[in-house]
């Protein structure tokens, strides 16, 4: 009986050279949901059992990590929070196809066969396959096929010998995906927030979807381009001299270098360069001469192959890995992307060498190599490097140049063949002779080398190894040198970062792995960090710079490679099973939000280094999302973006909506506020949260008594002293000047025309100069639709206790008050305007006092709302008749917004210079 089989590969591409290996090429095609993964039908025996193939793919990763919906959003939450925010694994929209074919293949089949790459990647795809099948059809019987070139020996072996596929893998790459995502997310929010719109940092012609990202892997590779930059530039050149020696005889001419060097001492430079002038003979004190071999290169591997083809060639890592993944998908070469470095004793490199025998260019060499009598074979060296799921790259199919290939492949492949053929191959040998002479103490040496055989160098035409002859010398031999002279040079800086170099700095750290190297260096790129010139040298740009520098002034290495090498150490270790994930991922987490922490902390740092590369931005409405650390909340309103403390120019706070102008969510606070910031503190009581707490310090002068100064308040609904404070207070600032108020304060002084001060007095219901209270402007406004007179009739109609506004001569009835500290006190206000006054100050000498009014506290369709407004237009359409407020309590009131009254309390006398403006009988 035939078991039905499910195979699927990581690409459309490997699927049909799998079906079409396995096949012979007798397949039946249908397609799937997805068009571009379609199935191939055909039978097959593994191990002597019937089969019933189907081969179908996926496209690399079937599964995305993200956090849950609700921190996905930019503004939704803390970017500390992100370090222990649920995540999730989720097959994205456009990959919705892929699963249903696999979940309807799945449903009717006994065996899932897994064709995925043999490397960690594609061990955890292979476990996203097994997650999706197994949930239709869990009584799936899961095999593994290992393989690391699509050619025919090599299928065929592994559909023969199937295996377990390896969870410790997946786990591995589960624990480096969730750690980069959840590092990567809290920093690049923390960075861009903070400092995109705070400088003008036109880069990509678009700086609103600019992303300042920061990468576990990214910012030590950037690191690495900074720190070169910064040592050329810290480079002082300085003067040094040598002694120069040479000698020119019939057979030639030897050129003698000083074994001092150099010496930077001129004065000491010159007594023994007159030393020399003075006995100018040469005497040879040594004549060495010996044989010394160049061996051939390991086999070959990724990043060694990254290196060659951008040292030999000045293709790019990212670029090269393209051009390598077309030759593999085309069975020309092995799978691309391995760290091994030796051959297994099970390979047949001469079957891999008898291919190349036709070639026009190396054929010739390749059937040198395998004839014995020609001794030029020896098996390779073995490079020490061995990831366990494949060999080295080398060639597995011959081709002297397939029609449609670029040039670049055509390079690439010959690269990969002759370094093959170079690792099976005898060292070359030189002939090298040295000579050491001697003049008035002084030793002076020279080499010369003469290569007697090439060997590998035949090849292997990307090396060279130059020699140049020497005349020959006999020791105690005396000559006069032809040249002798005191040369003056300058100290030279190192060299910007090649790709190569940059290549190996990554490799020497453990920055990435050989599969994502060039992802990290292309980022860089992507992200205006560094630059790459035609020579493939790196530099940062003043983005990249400004970022490090910043990091680098709080003294955390972040841009250095210890933590990420740390880490990549700690994912090996569960791939072998020496640790577990979750051990893993609670260490690296907790490091490294401690470092965001103090990072956040440290923000100062970030901002100082920007500013000495870019101009500070003065664009409006971008002021509310420049300091990440004041968010408050998520907007209640939007649901899309968070509730920002902010300071407005007047100097009073708001907490507001960071999607304005399309939210125009707002919470007014208290005018008495002098210092706010909001702590990492969360309320217990107000939803959805979190909701953080503020703390607040107010001015003493401007609060009653019995309040403290500093309070840690929520604006979230549940704060009491902070609603009766807002009542008290009111929301504008004390001073509605446009001079913030701390300073606006000090500038009060006494309207007393006798003082000691020339400033003039401060109108209590204006807040101008230049009038007296008495004769204040603002006091002979009328609203329009107020109908002072019929009101009167109606509180004289119902009897109730009332008494006239002095403002607008409207009828105030009596009220009660219900605040903590007022509870049960009487009181009379206006409901047309802003007057107010205790029923128990009723006879006194400031009866007066009681009553407050507010500048332009009447507010219409065609007049804008002053900032001592409790609240602002909704988002309603402008000029609309209806508009939604929000109290300071955070909840929206609905009111006619054509008229809106503001109320301020003075429930303390308010002590300015010598002057009580609580008094104004005296004014």
């Amino acid at each position: 009986m035939s078991v039905r089989v499910l195979n699927v590969a990581e690409k459309p591409s490997v699927a049909k050279s799998v079906a079409t290996i396995l096949s012979r090429n007798n397949l039946r095609v249908r397609d799937g949901r997805s068009r571009y993964n379609r199935i191939f039908e055909f039978d097959y025996a593994i191990r002597g059992q019937s089969c019933r193939m189907a081969v179908t793919s996926v496209t690399g990763h079937l599964m995305e990590m993200d956090f849950d919906d609700r921190y996905r959003k930019w503004h939704s939450c803390d970017p500390a929070d992100l370090y222990h925010a649920p995540v999730k694994k989720f097959v994205p929209h456009d990959k919705i196809d892929i699963k249903r074919t696999l979940e309807e293949e799945a449903s009717r089949s006994q065996w899932l066969v897994l064709w995925l790459d043999c490397d960690r990647e594609g061990e955890n795809i292979a476990f996203e396959v097994v997650e999706v099948c197994c949930a239709v059809n869990p009584g799936l019987v899961l095999w593994r096929a290992r393989f690391s070139a699509l050619i025919e020996r090599d299928i065929h072996e592994a559909a023969q010998g199937l295996v377990r596929p390896n969870k410790l893998f997946a786990d591995a790459v589960d624990a480096r995906q969730e750690i980069d995502l959840r590092i990567g997310a809290s920093f690049t929010r923390f960075q861009t927030m903070l400092l995109k719109d705070a400088f003008v940092v036109d880069l990509a012609g678009d700086d609103r979807n600019l992303v300042l990202s920061y990468g576990p892997c990214q910012f030590p590779t950037l690191g690495f381009i900074v720190e070169r930059y910064w040592e050329i530039q810290a480079h002082e050149p300085e003067e040094f001299w040598a002694i120069k020696c040479s000698h020119t005889s019939e057979e030639g001419t030897a050129t003698f270098n000083w074994m001092r060097g150099h010496i930077f001492d001129h004065t000491c430079a010159v007594i023994i360069y007159e030393m020399c002038v003075q006995e100018p003979t040469a005497t040879v004190l040594n004549v060495r001469d010996h044989q010394r071999p160049k061996y051939p290169p390991y086999p070959l591997n990724t990043i060694e192959l990254e290196k060659r083809a951008s040292r030999y060639f000045r293709m790019s890592s990212e670029h090269t890995m393209k051009v390598a993944e077309d030759l593999y998908q085309a069975g020309f070469i092995s799978y691309p992307r391995t760290e091994t470095d030796s051959f297994s004793s099970r390979t047949d490199l001469h079957a891999i060498v008898q291919e190349q025998q036709g070639h026009p260019e190396w054929g010739t060499y390749a059937q040198k190599l395998l004839d014995p009598g020609a001794g030029l074979w020896r098996n390779p060296s073995n490079g020490g490097h061995d990831d366990k799921a494949h060999p080295p790259i080398h060639p597995t199919k011959f081709s002297a140049g397939e029609s449609g290939w670029s040039q670049d492949h055509k390079r690439l492949y010959e690269l990969v063949v002759r370094h093959f053929l170079a690792c099976v191959s005898q060292p070359a040998i030189g002939a090298e002779t040295t000579v050491e002479i001697g003049i008035a103490g002084e030793i002076f040496s020279a080499s010369g080398r003469v290569i007697v055989e090439k060997n590998y160098l035949d090849v292997y035409r990307f090396e060279s190894w130059g020699g140049s002859m020497i005349p020959k010398y006999l020791v105690g031999q005396q000559f006069t040198p032809t040249v002798l002279t005191l040369d003056c040079g300058v100290t030279r800086p190192p060299p910007l970062l090649s790709e190569a170099d940059l290549l190996n700095c990554m490799d020497k750290a453990g920055i990435g792995t050989d599969a994502t190297m060039h992802d990290h260096i292309k980022k860089l790129l992507d992200r205006f960090y560094a630059t790459k010139d035609a020579n493939t040298h790196f530099s940062p740009t003043n983005l990249g710079e400004a970022l490090v520098m910043g990091y680098d002034d709080m003294g955390y290495e972040l841009w250095k490679p210890n933590l990420r090498s740390m880490m990549e150490c700690d994912m090996k270790a569960v791939s072998i099973g020496t640790k577990r994930k979750s051990e893993v991922l609670d260490t690296c987490l907790q490091q490294m939000k401690a470092c965001f922490l103090d990072a956040r902390v440290n923000k100062v740092k970030l901002l100082n280094a920007m500013a000495i590369f870019f101009n500070r931005s003065n664009r409006p409405g971008r002021d509310e999302q420049r300091n990440s650390g004041e968010i408050v909340r998520l907007c209640g309103a939007c649901s899309e973006s968070n509730m920002l403390l902010r300071r407005k120019p007047d100097g009073s706070f708001m907490v507001g909506c960071s999607g304005y102008p399309q939210c125009r969510n707002v919470v007014w606070l208290p005018g008495s506020i002098s210092e706010a910031a909001v702590t990492p503190q969360v309320c217990n009581s107000c939803t959805p949260g979190p909701v953080f707490m503020i703390q607040f310090k107010f001015r003493r002068m401007e609060i009653p008594p019995n309040y403290d100064v500093n309070h840690l308040g929520c604006i979230g609904g549940c704060d009491e002293i902070l609603r009766q404070l807002t009542e008290i207070c009111g929301t504008g600032p004390r001073n509605l000047s446009s001079t913030p108020a701390s300073t606006a304060r000090g500038q009060r002084t006494t309207g007393n025309a006798q003082g000691a001060s020339t400033r003039q007095a401060v109108c209590i219901y204006c807040r101008q100069t230049g009038h007296s209270s008495d004769v204040c402007p603002s006091q002979n406004l009328q609203p329009r639709n107020i109908q002072p007179h019929s009101r009167n009739s109606q509180n004289a109609a119902s009897g109730e206790a009332s008494v006239p506004c002095n403002s607008c001569g409207a009828s105030c009835s009596v009220r009660t008050a219900n605040t903590e500290n007022n509870r049960g006190r009487r009181f009379y206000s206006c409901r047309e305007c802003s007057f107010f006054l205790w029923e128990d100050s009723i006879g006194t000498n400031n009866t007066r006092g009681s009553a407050t009014h507010t500048n332009n506290s009447r507010t219409s369709n065609n007049r804008a709302n002053t900032r001592g407004g409790r609240g602002r237009r909704g988002r309603g359409r402008a000029g609309s008749s209806e508009g939604t407020f929000v109290s300071a309590t955070g909840d929206p009131i609905s009111i006619d917004a054509s008229f809106v009254v503001i109320l301020h309390i003075l429930p303390m006398p308010v002590l300015i210079g010598e002057c009580d403006l609580t008094d104004t009988s005296k004014y």
